[in-house]
């Protein structure tokens, strides 16, 4: 028995999001496609285990996965041969073989994802799918300080989508790197990991900072209370992308 582990970028738009669904009449998932072109290639059924269950139109650039199969096919040919029957906006990058005992999820030590804004006045045609606009003018040296808050180990409860529980809510993150890049303003957050929905709402909190309704001290606030409403709206998960997963 062969564990591999694939390297997967996707266009998220259309797709309601990574993890397969159980309903009858849903929209397609990454990783239903992913499982059907395996079984074309393999002819028999996998399971596909992700690094993170991205959202309904979140994008990646490097979703790490993996699954277990016998089968003596190459390593090229399993990446040709589900790139063969994936559709074009999902690829497979790389294909490599891993211990038996590797858990794309439970063996992450981070994730790093890129929030990419449209600032300008008039909306881009080319960056709908991959941005969210924003036409108000927004202050960077605000959304940078705000940022500096929320670097470290700590509680981002008022950071979590409501109504989802986890065994904690605390977690680290390393760094947020905010770079202009006209028109676009991009939010690279780096964390040990990510609570649902933590990702958008702090950029969505970072955006009400550069939009002056927030103060940048305000964040402390947000974070010392815990309560989801005090922080900013859910940006949309068009603008989010899933960069690198760190094992």
């Amino acid at each position: 028995m062969r564990n591999i582990k694939l390297i997967i970028e996707y266009d998220g738009s259309g797709f309601n999001g990574w993890q397969a669904q159980v309903q009858k009449g849903r929209l397609r998932t990454i990783q239903e496609e992913i499982e059907k072109a395996a079984k074309k290639l393999f002819g028999k059924k996998i399971s596909l285990t992700g690094a993170s269950r991205t959202d309904s139109g979140v994008h990646a650039r490097a979703q790490a996965a993996n699954f277990r199969i016998d089968s003596r096919l190459s390593l090229d040919k399993v990446k040709n041969g589900l790139n063969n029957y994936l559709p074009r906006r999902i690829s497979v990058v790389s294909a490599e073989e891993v211990p038996v005992k590797f858990h794309s999820r439970f063996n992450s030590k981070g994730k790093l994802y890129k929030y990419t804004i449209l600032n300008r006045q008039t909306r881009s045609p080319l960056l709908e799918r991959y941005s969210a606009f924003v036409p108000y003018n927004l202050s960077l040296p605000d959304m940078k300080k705000a940022a500096r808050y929320l670097v470290g180990k700590k509680d981002f409860k008022s950071f979590q989508a409501m109504g989802k529980k986890e065994k904690s809510s605390v977690r680290t993150i390393k760094r947020i790197d905010i770079i202009s890049r006209p028109p676009a303003i991009e939010i690279y957050m780096e964390a040990d990991g990510f609570l649902y929905n933590m990702a958008r709402n702090i950029a969505g909190t970072l955006i009400e900072v550069g939009r002056g309704r927030f103060r940048p001290e305000y964040v402390k606030e947000i974070l010392e209370k815990k309560q989801r409403p005090l922080a900013g709206q859910t940006a949309p998960a068009k603008g989010l992308c899933l960069e690198k997963v760190f094992y």
